[in-house]
């Protein structure tokens, strides 16, 4: 079996100074990447910051013979994304990867949650996937390669309680991911995303004890590594992973019903027809589900 390695290639890992992101960075460092080691070193809050993190990694990193940069930008503001990005053309000379990894928590029911606990989180999760992908986009486009993997999570899939900000962020991630993958098909630029069960400092509160052995980020960084590499020509897909089980998660549209006659009492009438699942539609774009409804018509 041939190995699959990175070398020559340079991979930007965000919210690298712990958890996945760590186990991201080292994997990748590990099998030839140059790896350019984001965090901003602060709390699970985002409050704070460090150099310290991202240093240790790089350390770690250069200790096991591989080549790393340390950086602390915050990838939640435009200049500290375009500076993430710049650390690894000035240091490396280009850059072939982007991990989207970097996140807060502000967990807080739903009733209780500040308008400021929202946004905060969202700047990092989405608005700090979107900068530091927009400000790799253009160089990965003018070599016509790219690879982009983004952080998703089951609490956006599938909702979790105290967690509105962190879900409808993880869920935005997937729109975005698509979206991505179509709008880099042309250029080489593939795009995906997880959604990972693993012990972190993000989980620990939130997932039983006897989880911490076995759903481990290093059963999650494999996944994200062959998502990064040139030989996966996959894009615009989401993954289940944790625990060494890998999954696609996708979504579906169920055969629908249709009525020249729409009104509230037939839809009652005809909710169990509305509810059915299959066969199913397995869109992937914008057309293909409209030409669903338009087919429906004939």
């Amino acid at each position: 079996m041939s190995e699959l390695r990175f070398d020559g290639k340079v991979a930007v890992v965000t919210g690298a100074g712990h958890g996945l992101g760590r186990s991201h960075a080292l994997l990748l460092a590990e099998r030839g990447a140059k790896v350019v080691v984001n965090d901003l070193g602060g709390a699970l809050d985002g409050t704070g910051a460090s150099t310290g993190p991202a240093a240790e990694v790089v350390e770690l990193i250069a200790k096991n013979g591989g080549e790393a940069v340390a950086n602390a930008d915050n990838v939640a503001t435009p200049e500290g994304a375009e500076a993430i990005i710049q650390t690894a053309r000035d240091t490396f000379g280009r850059v072939d990867i982007v991990i989207n990894n970097a996140g807060i928590l502000r967990d807080k029911s739903f009733g209780k949650m500040t308008v400021e606990e929202f946004d905060a989180v969202l700047a990092v999760h989405v608005r700090g996937s979107f900068l530091v992908s927009r400000a790799a986009f253009p160089h990965m486009k003018e070599q016509r390669y790219g690879r982009i993997v983004n952080t998703s999570s089951p609490s956006g899939l599938f909702g979790s309680f105290g967690q509105a900000n962190y879900s409808t962020a993880k869920m935005g991630l997937v729109g975005l991911t698509k979206t991505l993958g179509i709008e880099g098909a042309r250029a080489g630029i593939k795009a995906n995303a997880i959604a990972p069960i693993a012990w972190t400092r993000m989980t620990e509160a939130l997932l039983p004890a006897e989880f911490e052995d076995k759903f481990t980020s290093d059963r999650v960084s494999p996944l994200v590594a062959f998502l990064a590499h040139e030989s996966c020509e996959t894009s615009g897909e989401v993954f289940s992973v944790g625990a060494g089980r890998i999954a696609r998660v996708f979504v579906a549209e169920g055969p629908g019903w249709r009525t020249d006659d729409l009104s509230m009492e037939s839809i009652r009438d005809n909710w169990d027809a509305i509810l059915t699942e299959q066969p199913y539609l397995q869109p992937t774009t914008l057309g293909e589900q409209a030409s669903a409804s338009m087919k429906a018509m004939l």
